[in-house]
């Protein structure tokens, strides 16, 4: 029987569930912690909505029993969720700024002046001490002609539920010890 990823409670059926942009197999208890994954169904016979992994089983409890048709344009689409528009800051941005600002023969004073920003901002960004906010980052990606987004590696094709690979978390995490 299935655990859910979140509290551990076994149950016969678990809903795929967007929680802080991770995509979790959760019970019905804890699926209120995010944004419901719903996909539309390919078949007529089967369920209005199945779970991504589900591939073959029933809905569960969360199906379409009260509304077979009333809202299937906009219900069968997925919820956006803050998560989906956010793009990820670079590991080494303070590497970049800096190193952008010195070929650009600048001081943090001047780069801050030209930016209409504070220089201690530019020292906190510079020592990795503080992420820019996303007034900031536009401002010194255009005034050093530089990407403090980082590139994406991953295909999400890996991570999605619905393969038979059976990958972990401890597949791809490596322990420090």
């Amino acid at each position: 029987m299935p655990q859910c990823e979140m509290c551990g409670a076994t149950q016969a059926s678990l809903t795929t569930t967007k929680v802080e942009g991770a995509e979790l197999e959760l019970c019905d208890s804890c699926t209120d912690f995010g944004t419901e994954v719903r996909t539309e169904s390919t078949t007529t016979s089967a369920s209005k909505y199945s779970t991504s992994s589900s591939s073959g089983k029933a809905g569960g409890s969360s199906g379409s029993s009260g509304s077979s048709g009333s809202n299937s344009t906009t219900s069968s689409q997925r919820r956006r969720d803050m998560f989906d528009d956010m793009d990820e800051i670079a590991t080494d941005y303070d590497d970049r700024v800096r190193d952008a600002r010195e070929a650009a023969g600048l001081t943090q004073e001047e780069l801050a002046n030209q930016l209409n920003e504070k220089a201690s901002l530019i020292r906190k960004i510079e020592r990795g001490d503080m992420l820019p906010s996303d007034s900031v980052q536009k401002k010194l990606e255009r005034a050093l002609d530089i990407s403090l987004v980082e590139g994406i590696d991953v295909d999400d094709d890996e991570w999605s539920s619905d393969t038979s690979s059976g990958m972990t978390l401890g597949d791809v995490v490596r322990r420090k010890d």
